[in-house]
């Protein structure tokens, strides 16, 4: 299948690097640097099946021709900058998918190239690689060499945009130099894609990582055309063993998280029936609760009454009971008689009225008198004896019958 590979690398003269020996090796021809005096020929390199150089569309309305010449424009790069650490180009290195002929490779190439050279207003020359004679017969890719100036009539002018500083860019109301690189990445990743639907190939390439494309799998590792022949040659490399090590230890980890993820699924899926099982177990016991209970009930009283026989019974006690009470009260006893018409008792003797209450009084003074012989005495106090006997007497008898009873004044 296709994969996303786009890598941004800077060609500055502080790496020892140069314009004009860049584009000899990647186009695989002599190049002479005028700056140095140096030639660069790499013409019996093999693999390079394209090569081409694109220009702005305003540029190439403008026929500037010039710049379509590779050693007259990459040593124009060269001069155009004078300190030893400046960048005197940019390179762009794609991989080409492989499910494409050689043809729709060369179409699909240039038309990323001419994306960056109207974006940047710069030219960018291109080749097309085969894949390494040891290496994977999938390695299709390319180079593109930008220039870092802008393409005019007479030569090359200004910096490209995206080479200026995130200052200068945000002054300019562009994006940061980080955030104008993925827009390119996405834009080799929409060309593609349209490409494969127009062709009804249906490889898609994704210029997001695999975390942010949601995908969980560890990122490959590359071995590189030189490890990658030796070890297909059956020859042992650190490197292959190394990244050996480190595929049997992710693959460990993943065996073990898909074991965690695995184990943890399965008891959430016991817990979830348990709790069911739980919940079934509930209904029916309550449900065989209300079941014994209504039995009990039944076996107690016998059949449950409804509630018109409840009120009936009810009311049929009720009247009954009151009959019973009238038929007391209309029976004659001494129980229903008044209390006051009930006769003496040894347990409740007679109660006197007032008239019989003094007159029982007088009589018991008097046989008091009598007995202790005081009728004819005087007594110690003078007027007392017989005499405060007579004014007792006499008031008793004033006082006799005008009582008002218990609930009167007291005896006048």
């Amino acid at each position: 299948m296709a994969i996303y590979h786009l890598k941004v690398k800077p060609v500055s003269r502080a790496g020892g690097r140069s314009a004009t020996a860049a584009a000899a090796y990647r186009s695989a021809e002599i190049v002479h640097d005028e700056t140095t005096g140096q030639t660069f020929d790499y013409s019996r390199k093999r693999g390079v099946e394209h090569t081409e150089i694109v220009l702005p569309t305003q540029a190439a309305r403008q026929d500037i021709n010039w710049a379509r010449e590779r050693q007259t424009l990459w040593n124009e790069a060269e001069k155009a900058e004078n300190r030893s650490n400046s960048r005197v180009a940019r390179e762009y290195e794609i991989a080409l998918p492989h499910e494409l002929s050689a043809a729709q490779r060369v179409e699909l190439t240039r038309g990323f190239a001419q994306q960056i050279a109207d974006r940047q207003g710069c030219a960018v020359d291109f080749a097309i690689h085969a894949p390494h004679r040891e290496g994977d017969e999938r390695n299709h890719h390319a180079h593109l060499l930008a220039t870092t100036r802008t393409i005019e009539p007479g030569g090359l002018g200004a910096k490209t945009a995206i080479e200026w500083s995130d200052t200068d860019r945000r002054k300019a109301g562009l994006v940061n130099g980080a955030d104008e690189i993925v827009e390119i990445r996405a834009q080799w990743k929409t060309l593609a894609n349209d490409r494969f639907k127009e062709l009804a190939i249906e490889a898609r390439i994704d210029h997001r990582s695999l975390e942010a494309q949601g995908i969980d799998r560890q990122p490959t590792s590359h071995l590189g055309p030189a490890v990658s022949a030796m070890e297909r040659r059956g020859i042992r490399t650190e490197v292959g063993k190394r990244l050996e090590w480190e595929a049997r230890a992710t693959a460990q980890q993943r065996i073990e998280k898909a074991a965690e993820i695995g184990s943890l699924e399965r008891e959430g899926r016991e817990l979830e029936r348990s709790i069911l099982d739980l919940s079934g177990d509930l209904t029916s016991a309550k449900r065989e609760r209300d079941l014994q209970l209504a039995k009990g009930a039944e076996k107690s009283f016998g059949k449950r009454p409804s509630l018109e026989e409840i009120q009936r019974d009810g009311r049929e006690r009720w009247l009954a009971m009151r009959a019973e009470q009238q038929a007391a009260e209309r029976k004659p006893g001494p129980e229903n008689a008044p209390e006051q018409t009930q006769g003496p008792t040894p347990e409740r003797p007679r109660i006197l009225s007032i008239e019989e209450t003094r007159e029982k009084a007088l009589a018991d003074w008097q046989e008091y008198r009598r007995v202790q012989g005081l009728e004819k005495s005087h007594g110690l106090e003078p007027g007392g004896g017989l005499e405060r006997g007579k004014k007792v007497e006499k008031t008793l008898e004033q006082t006799r019958g005008k009582s008002r009873g218990y609930d009167g004044p007291e005896i006048e």
